[in-house]
């Protein structure tokens, strides 16, 4: 640099002695103030012009802001359907950002020229500094304008733009007079000032362009968006500003909130248009039907090619935020090159004499120059970090609101396809039940992951090629041996992936046979404990489990391995680099590049870990679209003349709606667009028939899918308003030939023809009969209006009331799948009601007597068909086989193997077919004697009504138990307040988790808590000698080389300062650093496997010890337990449960502590080289603690209600394909799909919520690790003037800095995650509380004669039971005498306790007074093993167990073969038996 000859003009700001000095600087010599060749030509007076637009802005709008939006702001914050984006919002927010940034590189050249000048220059950054602070009051002032909508003031800011547009146009052009370029940094900030000034003024006079509110008579009046002014949207991602996106500022209000009450569907809201399922499913469907021509319609479209043309902008969108991100994050290492390298610079050596590059008597400098400020490099490091991370959680965000979008979009498409699926598909077994619930369930999850991790496919190889130019440029050609050990242990790490994969599945396959097993256990638990074969059944699971825990083995070494690998291969790579660097370069590499190396290292590792999963995924997305394919493509049912109604949203291939996404997403949205789903009409008022006809069928044959016709020659007709009764035997076709009318068979020829106004207006109830998951009123007004004196009839002549009054909630108790078991009459009664309360011309009954007693059928008969559906004239198709009704048919149609036997009245049939007549009457004659028989006995009903009760009453007393318990716990606690209840959802179930760590056992906690320090202590022991070691190095070098190698080039495989010839001392410390280097690296990777493998097997132990005493528990318990706790409820803890315990709480565990040491140990080592760190940690700790505090009950909030929302979806689906005849027959689709799309919409929203309250964690714990590296950073820069840290160990608290940015969210992931996971043990720590059995008694087994009971002497003294201590007796001092040999019956009305009396005989209730004393034994003296085992008892519900005839009969195998066929005998089932291939044991 020089010093140009002929320019001595001093820059003098013309305004006398009144202005400080200092601001335009008085260094000797110099005429700072002289304007005598003339105003412009100072450059001070310049630089003080260049202030004038940013104090004109502060003064306008800070008046504006403080005073003016005072009232209002407040309005603007609770009602947001008032935001409103002015034209070039997005692009206005960027260019603000620029505009910071910009400004603070002028303020750091500022300042670093200003400290190269011998006085203080402020002109030199004072303007910049003014233009930080107005460029940000530019932007919470047009904020402020936007959500208020007053764009008038908007004139202020165009104003501000155009007089800082000219001010640094001035400046820029005095540069160029001056010969001032691009060499130096002023120049080019400048330069990029003017171009961002002027781009701000363009946008700006776009506005006035767009919205002409000022300079036109008639502004442009603007509404807010549709979504908005629905208040239900809550999701406000796309609609606030750019600056709360990136930091999910919007999310506060929620994630806090969550804190004082819990976070409620309610409280979420709805999705924006755009993101709703209905309007993806619109594109991806526009992007399908695309691809049919005319020419080939008949060809597949391609799902990919769909997939790419609906959401493909999004995908890109996400690549290119993570191009970035990955691009700045290699400015973490860099940066930390040129902190250590700089300081050693600064701190060792003496500074260097620059010729100073001088205009106008003040110093311009170069991008170099700034760039060897470690200050400097410290704000840039930290910029750099910030702007990474947002890139790249909004990558992240934008990937997963496509995903989630793409499978809502996917869902709806499924839908429609099952909703038109051709029945003989189902019924042939070509597309089953599971079949599409995988699609719906594992399929469709399987692309949205695929598209989470797509942008890596493309990003992952760039960042690998760059991290390995960088490590040769920093290490030469030592640092390629490092990468290679990296690249080439990536296969392995795929390899153990492959296998976790495979090992999975087998314990997946363990599992649901041991599911299989404990199901069978539970149901039949009464059997088991009434003839004593709980250990035999318990020894079976277990035999299961233990081939299920051999799986998890093999499981959980992998994982370890999996965890190993991806801790090991930074430290092998570091080893191979630094040994190969050592032989290849005695002087060794300095800690500038050792660290930045180390840095490298670290990202490195992760692409190439994950490249094992994306790729993995990517396998399982080719099959599931392949799958996907072929679903789509299966056969459908066919376009009959009647089926008009189909809904508008499944187009007709290759018809395109031009402009329908666009309407759908802003003209209608509050409904859906459903007013376009056709319902089907329904008849108000019933008109007089004048058809004879309502359906006839001519020549017709039916196929369910094979070539053979199911049924043939079908020429009838249905009369309209009769009783038309369709008879003959099991499996003639009757019900075929209902379905045929109805469209569901595949017509091969001939034709079925329906009178106009009968098409839409049919009733259906099914022979096999189908339920919502709905409340009982729901699943009979079936989504008809509600008519209460209508509904009433209904269910009087369906004999529903009783069972009503049964349930807890009435007509308003859920049933179905997820609701109230019922019973099979129940249900067939319930879907009959259905039938006869849709106000339809055409009511077709298949087969509703089947399931119900001789009782209710006459009823139904009666009073339902006779006289509900016969009195309002509509026209019944009734399929029976109750002939005793035939009297009552107005028309009879008879089959007999597929074809029609005969058609026509009764009295034409007696007429013409005598034989066929006569065999009725026989038929008839015996159904009236089964009648008679029936009246006589307990019903049916009477049984089913009897059971619900007793489940009602058991579940009743549970939930009193329940109630009495929660009391008491309230009781104990405090007054339950608001903060109460804030501590206890905030606090950490410790007690949980060590009761969970404890069933691991105490030596495995022992040693993965001291492996695991020592690991870490390992880990750090490394980095600090690299440190020493490299420090030694440079010190060295330095020595020898007369300190000119300090700033020598950065490749030291390239140095080419002359040094010094290693001495004796300095292979003497060689010798010594690199095995010692060596040892540690060694005794890092040993500690690494041992650590992974403690973690999992202690794991593994605690899920062996938790399953093992559960299952004990349980199956030990009182009979009472098994009557009070729902089935489903037990069967939990032993599938979801078990399989977290099993698989997601130990990685998940090791992942928690691995984090948190990393997070720790990290802090620690920063601390201990620069202290002065200590005093910024205390508010960061504070932060960090609020924010995970807060995280984590909204999380756990967030995630319960994905769970929640989740599985109604998924009923839904397989709800819809069980009733598919159903919902079809009664034109109920368009209903059904409105209620998927809400449903899919309702878990969208959740699962979208649950990801940004992840993003929000990660933007606020990436942001404190930001301020971590700042801090950590400018506390080395400021000790090393008191001479504290070595470069190498200012390298090695950088490089730990950047650590904890990326670990820092973990630690609250993972604990979030814990917590949810920890559950699963607490549940089924609260079933390990259960009381069991008391199997001892106080004989000893000894003590009973081996042939006990030998005479069968029975005596009942005072016997007094009770099911439980806190229920009422059940027998009261019942007294009796049985004789040896007497066979005694006991009888009594429903409820008098004679099976009370039976249970009490073995034990099974509480006998709490009197005794039962057999053969002169007390029977609650026995073992409880001793006395089941030796009575018997036949039970009233049949019981079989999934094996042999021999297990079912003989599990403790004690009978021979001949016993076995004698008790076959006397039960008349020898001959059935033997009749089986395999005997006994089939």
């Amino acid at each position: 640099m020089f010093l140009k000859p002929g320019i001595t003009i001093g820059w003098r700001l013309a305004v006398g002695g009144g202005m400080a000095p200092s601001f335009c600087g008085g260094d000797n010599g110099s005429n700072a103030y002289s304007v005598t060749e003339g105003v412009l030509n100072n450059g001070c007076f310049v630089d003080a012009l260049n202030l004038v637009p940013h104090v004109f802005l502060l003064f306008i709008t800070f008046p504006i802001l403080f005073i003016g939006w005072g009232s209002q702001s407040s309005k603007v914050q609770i009602h947001h359907n008032t935001w409103l984006h002015f034209p070039g919002h997005n692009l206005r927010w960027i260019l603000t950002f620029s505009l910071l940034f910009v400004h603070v590189c002028e303020l750091a050249e500022g300042i670093v020229s200003n400290n190269m000048m011998d006085t203080n220059h402020l002109h030199l950054f004072m303007p910049a500094f003014m233009g930080f602070v107005a460029a940000t009051t530019s932007v919470v002032y047009y904020h402020n304008i936007e959500t208020s909508n007053f764009p008038k003031l908007l004139l202020v800011l165009f104003i501000y733009w155009v007089l800082a547009f000219i001010t640094k146009s001035i400046k820029l052009w005095k540069f160029t007079e001056h010969e001032i370029g691009p060499q130096h940094l002023r120049f080019c900030i400048t330069a990029l000032l003017v171009v961002l000034y002027g781009l701000l003024m363009a946008v700006e006079v776009n506005v006035i362009r767009v919205r002409k509110y000022v300079f036109f008579s008639n502004p442009q009046k603007v509404k807010p968006p549709e979504d908005l002014q629905d208040l239900g949207v809550r999701f406000l991602q796309p609609f606030v500003n750019l600056l709360s996106k990136a930091t999910y500022w919007w999310m506060n209000p929620l994630i806090m909130g969550a804190h004082k009450r819990p976070i409620e569907l309610k409280k979420i809201g709805k999705l924006p248009i755009a993101m709703r399922a209905l309007t993806n499913y619109l594109r991806l469907k526009d992007a399908y039907e695309d691809q049919r021509t005319v020419e080939n319609p008949d060809r597949a479209p391609s799902i990919w090619r769909s997939l790419y043309r609906a959401f493909g902008r999004p995908i890109l969108l996400s690549s290119t935020f993570r191009y970035l991100a990955d691009l700045l994050g290699f400015a973490g290492p860099l940066c930390i090159s040129g902190i250590v390298k700089y300081l050693n610079k600064e701190g060792g050596v003496a500074p260097i004499e620059r010729t100073k590059d001088s205009y106008f008597g003040v110093y311009f400098m170069s991008s170099s120059d700034l760039l060897q400020n470690t200050s400097v490099l410290a704000v840039l490091l930290f910029l750099a970090l910030v702007l990474q991370r947002t890139f790249l959680q909004a990558s992240y965000y934008v990937t997963i609101e496509t995903g989630i979008n793409l499978r809502g979009a996917l869902l709806a498409m499924i839908y429609n396809k099952i909703l038109r699926l051709s029945t003989s598909n189902m019924s042939m077994g070509e597309m089953t039940l599971g079949q599409i619930n995988n699609l719906v369930a594992i399929e469709t999850n399987q692309l949205m992951w695929f598209l989470f991790l797509c942008p890596n496919l493309w990003a992952m190889p760039v960042q690998i090629v760059m991290g390995v130019i960088l490590l040769y440029y920093l290490l030469g050609c030592s640092a390629l041996v490092g990468a290679a050990v990296i690249v080439l242990l990536a296969p392995v790490q795929y390899l153990i992936a492959t296998k976790l994969a495979d090992t999975q599945k087998s314990s997946l396959e363990h599992s649901t046979d041991r599911l299989k097993k404990t199901s069978e256990i539970l149901k039949g638990m009464k059997l088991l404990k009434l003839y004593a074969w709980e250990n035999i059944f318990c020894d079976s699971v277990e035999a299961t489990r233990g081939k299920e825990l051999t799986s998890l083995k093999t499981f959980a070494f992998y994982t370890s391995m999996s965890i190993f690998m991806n801790a090991a291969i930074p430290i092998a790579a570091v080893l191979a680099t630094f040994v190969t660097h050592h032989f290849l370069d005695e002087n060794g590499p300095r800690p500038s590049e050792a660290f930045a190396a180390l840095a490298l290292f670290h990202i490195l590792v992760t692409p190439l870990f994950l490249l094992s999963t994306v790729v993995r995924f990517a396998v399982k997305a080719l099959v599931s679209v392949q799958k996907l394919g072929e679903f789509l493509q299966s056969d459908e049912i066919g376009d009959d003349c009647w089926r008009n109604g189909d809904m508008p949203v499944s187009f007709e291939p290759g018809k395109k709606h031009a402009g329908m996404t666009k309407a759908i997403n802003r003209k209608q949205p509050l409904r859906y667009q459903m007013d376009n789903y056709e319902q089907p009409t329904r008849r108000q008022m019933r008109p007089t028939e004048t058809e004879d006809v309502a359906v006839k069928v001519s020549n017709g044959c039916f196929t369910w899918g094979s070539n053979l016709s199911t049924l043939s020659d079908i020429n009838i007709r249905i009369p309209t308003g009769q009783l038309t009764m369709i008879v003959g035997q099991v499996g003639c076709g009757k019900s075929s030939l209902l379905l045929a009318m109805l469209g569901e068979m595949q017509t091969i020829e001939g034709r079925v023809y329906w009178s106009n106004k009968n098409r839409n207006s049919v009733a259906y109830a099914a022979q096999k009969s189908w339920l919502l998951n709905a409340t009982l009123e729901e699943n009979i007004t079936f989504g008809s209006p509600f008519n209460k004196q209508r509904y009433k009839a209904v269910i009087d002549a369906c004999s529903l009331q009783p069972d009503i009054d049964l349930l807890p909630f009435g007509d308003q108790t859920e049933i179905g799948e997820r609701g109230i078991n019922l019973s099979g009459g129940q249900r067939q009664r319930i879907c009959v009601a259905r039938a006869l309360y849709q106000n339809t011309n055409i009511v077709f009954l298949d087969d509703p007597f089947s399931a119900l007693d001789i009782h209710l059928s006459d009823h139904l008969m009666q009073d339902g068909i006779l006289k509900f559906l016969q009195d309002d004239k509509r026209t019944v198709a009734l399929v029976t086989h109750k002939l005793q009704y035939l009297i009552h048919a107005d028309w009879i149609i008879a089959m007999k193997d597929g074809s029609v036997l005969r058609e026509g009245t009764l009295k034409d049939i007696q007429t013409h077919d005598v034989e066929l007549y006569d065999h009725w009457k026989t038929l008839m004659n015996r159904q009236d004697q089964e009648l008679e028989k029936d009246i006589q006995q307990d019903s049916q009903t009477t049984l089913e009504r009897k059971t619900l009760r007793r489940a009602f009453y058991s579940r009743e007393a549970k939930n009193q138990m329940d109630d009495e318990d929660e009391e008491e716990e309230e009781e104990e606690e405090d007054d339950d307040n608001l903060s109460t209840t804030t501590n206890r959802r905030s606090k950490i179930p410790w007690r949980v988790c060590w009761c969970y760590l404890s069933s691991g056992g105490f030596f495995m906690v022992f040693l993965m808590v001291s492996c695991k320090l020592l690991k870490h202590s390992v880990i750090v022991a490394i980095d600090y000698w690299l440190a020493i070691w490299t420090s030694s190095k440079t010190n060295q070098t330095t020595a020898a080389g007369g300190g000119l190698n300090v700033t020598g080039l950065t490749s030291s495989g390239n140095a080419t300062t002359p040094t010094a010839p290693p001495g004796a001392a300095e292979a003497e410390d060689d010798s010594f650093y690199l095995p010692v280097f060596i040892v540690l690296c060694a005794a890092g990777i040993t500690l690494c496997l041992i650590t992974s493998l403690t973690v999992e097997f202690l794991g593994l132990s605690a899920a062996t010890n938790l399953h093992h005493n559960l299952l004990n528990k349980i199956i030990h318990a009182p009979i009472r337990f098994f009557d009070i706790t729902p089935l489903g409820q037990i069967l939990n803890r032993f599938s979801a449960d078990t399989n977290i315990i099993d698989q997601h709480i130990p990685p998940t565990l090791e992942s928690l502590t691995r984090s948190t040491l990393l997070c720790l140990s990290a802090i620690g080592v920063i601390s201990s080289i620069t202290p002065a760190f200590l005093i910024a940690l205390v508010p960061l700790g504070v932060a960090f603690y609020f924010i995970q505090k807060y995280f984590r009950v909204a999380s756990k909030d967030l995630q319960d209600l994905d769970d929640s929302t989740q599985l109604p979806l998924l009923c839904h689906f397989s709800e819809t394909v069980e009733g598919l005849t159903t919902i079809r027959a009664f034109r109920q689709e368009a209903r059904f799909k409105q209620r998927m799309l809400e449903l899919t919409d309702t878990n969208n929203t959740a699962y979208l919520f649950l990801s940004a309250a992840n993003r929000w964690l990660e933007v606020r714990t990436d942001y404190l690790g930001a301020v971590i590296v700042l801090t950590a950073a400018g506390a080395s820069i400021w000790s090393l003037h008191y001479g504290l840290p070595s470069g190498g160990q200012v390298g090695l608290g950088l490089t730990y800095a950047l650590t904890v940015t990326n670990y820092l969210n973990w630690v609250v992931r993972n604990l979030a995650d814990l917590e949810v996971q920890m559950a699963a043990v607490k549940k089924v720590n609260s079933f390990l509380s259960t009381e069991s059995e008391n199997y001892d008694g106080s004989m000893d087994t000894s003590q009973v004669p081996d042939n006990w009971p030998q005479h069968g002497e029975i005596k009942i003294q005072d016997l007094c039971v009770r099911y439980d201590p806190m229920l009422k007796p059940v027998l009261k001092h019942v007294n009796a005498y049985v004789e040896p040999g007497q066979k005694v019956g006991i009888c009594g009305r429903t409820g008098s306790g004679k099976s009370s009396l039976s249970l009490a005989f073995f034990n099974m209730v509480d006998i709490f007074e009197g005794r039962i004393v057999i053969d002169g034994i007390d029977i609650c003296q026995l073992p409880l093993q001793t006395l089941r085992s030796r009575l018997s008892i036949i039970l009233q519900d049949p019981v079989l167990f999934s094996g042999s005839i021999r297990f079912n009969l003989d599990p403790a195998r004690t009978c021979s073969d001949d016993r076995l066929w004698e008790a076959l005998e006397i039960a008349q089932l020898k001959n059935m038996v033997k009749a089986l291939p395999g005997g006994l044991g089939s």
